[in-house]
């Protein structure tokens, strides 16, 4: 679709995909906010699906964000810088870039604290109701848009977003060379965090999930060990003996990637006392777990929500080949109705389905 501007030139009209019911997504224009003056106008090339975009496809909600009108979907993009705003400085008309989704309020407490990412008024693209970006164009601040080098690709850009909560979740841990670690989950933010843990330095990495094809997918990665896990919590026992003989020596940190009762209590149980659990994944809420126990050891439980301040750490692991992410993308579409309804058909079913990824 196109229009004609006030001088005469034929504009192409943005086209986005917008998500107005369970299951039903469809192409149609999207009006973008004007340029301000620290905005970059960013032609999006490369946007990947991520499991909370599943969550609003498949639910129209995802834990306490609910989907109320139609919104566009989407949030780890990259692309081309095609306008900028009069004050910025920092980036050009052509540069390739990859752009952090949320916008904070940079004014309340937890902004000026430096912890950005649990800022109560983040808008942040696909998050209900923050349109997202799996558009032709999207109007970004300029300083959350981040220039890629050369040999880093539009794909792995737009795996910059991922890869970040992944690194967030390294860093809120402390994992070190001598931070032995078990994942729980063989998705994408699960191998990404292994990936990123061994970057960090972890000598043995384990990693538990229910699917063999998955377990498989890790272990070609680079996983030091595998173990397939059931959903049944009678299991647990007999699956952290497995563990405890894996590893050979304790769990110093565990990362639960996926949020059940039966993953968070394996982890509390399988790491070592004085040990930490970072709950990555969120799944259902709430969750009945052996607290006291793993308290009694003082096993440390934390939380992450997102990222903060990752965008240049994750781009230069990409550039310096220290991460690779491009055997995670395993299907590609095109920006066309049929391909959009395909490509989140796929993500929803899983199975072989690491990371979709639409090329625009």
């Amino acid at each position: 679709m196109e229009h004609t501007q006030e001088d005469g030139a034929v504009e192409e009209t943005n086209m986005a995909a917008w998500l107005s019911g369970i299951k039903k997504l469809q192409i149609r224009p999207y009006h973008l906010p004007p340029l301000g003056p620290n905005d970059v106008k960013v032609q999006i090339k490369a946007l990947g699906i991520c499991g909370s975009d599943v969550h609003h496809f498949k639910n129209m909600r995802v834990a306490n964000f609910i989907v109320k009108k139609p919104m566009v979907i989407g949030h780890e993009c990259a692309g081309i810088i095609k306008d900028v705003g009069s004050s910025v400085k920092s980036l050009a008309v052509g540069d390739r870039v990859a752009l952090e989704p949320g916008i904070s309020c940079n004014t309340c407490n937890l902004c000026k604290n430096g912890t950005y990412n649990l800022c109560p008024k983040m808008k942040f693209f696909g998050s209900p109701p923050t349109n997202g970006s799996l558009a032709n164009q999207v109007v970004h601040p300029a300083n959350l848009v981040y220039k890629l080098p050369d040999n880093v690709s539009l794909e792995e850009g737009a795996m910059c977003e991922p890869l970040s909560v992944a690194v967030h979740a390294c860093r809120r841990a402390d994992v070190t060379p001598d931070t032995k670690v078990l994942i729980f989950g063989a998705g994408p933010i699960g191998l990404l965090t292994m990936l990123a843990a061994r970057t960090f330095g972890s000598p043995k990495i384990i990693v538990a999930d229910v699917d063999d094809s998955r377990l498989s997918f890790a272990k070609h990665l680079g996983a030091d060990a595998i173990i397939q896990v059931s959903t049944n919590i009678q299991d647990i026992d007999e699956e952290v003996a497995k563990i405890h003989k894996l590893m050979g020596d304790g769990v110093d940190i565990s990362f639960d990637c996926v949020g059940f009762n039966k993953t968070m209590s394996t982890a509390l149980t399988a790491t070592r006392s004085g040990g930490k659990v970072c709950l990555v994944g969120l799944g259902p809420s709430p969750m009945t777990i052996p607290l006291v126990p793993a308290a009694a050891r003082e096993v440390d439980v934390i939380g992450i929500f997102r990222y903060r301040n990752t965008w240049p750490i994750c781009i230069e692991l990409l550039r310096t080949g220290k991460i690779d992410v491009k055997p995670l993308i395993t299907h590609r579409y095109k920006f066309t109705q049929e391909d959009v309804e395909k490509a989140f058909e796929t993500s929803a079913q899983g199975g072989d389905a690491i990371k979709v990824m639409f090329n625009l």
